[in-house]
This record gives C-alpha cells, sequence and structure tokens, in this order.
C-alpha cells in the first residue's frame, strides 16, 4: 500500500510543480491555492509512505516521479523542448524509479 501512497503523492508533486507556472510565482490567487494544496497532500503523502519504505528509496522515487511527470508535461504544456537527447534522459530517470522499486521488494 505505500508504494501506490508513494506514486500518488508523485502525482500531487507534479500538480504543485506545473501549479507554480500556472500561479505566476504565486502571484495569481486560484493557481497558488490549487498549487499549496497539492503541496501539502504531496507531502503528507509522502510522510504516511515514509512509515514503512526507506526514506532513500521514497524520496529519490517521489522526486524521480515529479522530475519525468513535470517535463513530460512541460514538453506536452508548454512547447519545451522534446530533443531524443532530452527524451532519453527522462527515459534513464523512468529506468530509475523502476530499478529502486524493484530492489526494494516492493510491490
Amino acid at each position: 500500500m505505500s508504494w501506490k501512497i508513494l506514486i500518488v503523492a508523485g502525482l500531487f508533486e507534479i500538480a504543485w510543480a506545473i501549479g507554480l507556472e500556472y500561479s505566476d510565482g504565486l502571484s495569481k490567487f486560484w493557481p497558488s491555492v490549487g498549487t499549496v494544496v497539492a503541496l501539502v497532500i504531496s507531502m503528507i503523502l509522502l510522510a504516511e509512505a515514509l512509515k514503512t519504505l526507506p526514506v532513500g528509496t521514497a524520496y529519490a522515487v517521489w522526486t524521480g516521479i515529479g522530475a519525468v511527470g513535470t517535463a513530460t508535461l512541460g514538453i506536452v504544456l508548454f512547447e519545451e523542448s522534446a530533443e531524443l537527447v532530452r527524451v532519453a534522459f527522462i527515459g534513464l530517470i523512468v529506468v530509475g524509479i523502476v530499478g529502486l522499486h524493484l530492489s526494494s521488494g516492493g510491490h
């Protein structure tokens, strides 16, 4: 169950990171509120996952999910570079996340 909670925490990390862009540096009220809410939920869920998962593994996976999701949405929503080398390095982060999951015995 902790792995599922960690994945959801990572999804909320993506939400608050993207929210920072939409909030224009936290200067727009409603996007800022959404960003802060997503940040708080992400942290609470990460803390819950840490009750049973090792901190190094959980934090690396949480940030990895956030990095991959934010980079991907940056390409889709904000027309950031989708160069092959950039996408390949994003893929390496995914490999790292999967590897951490498999090596920790998590299911």
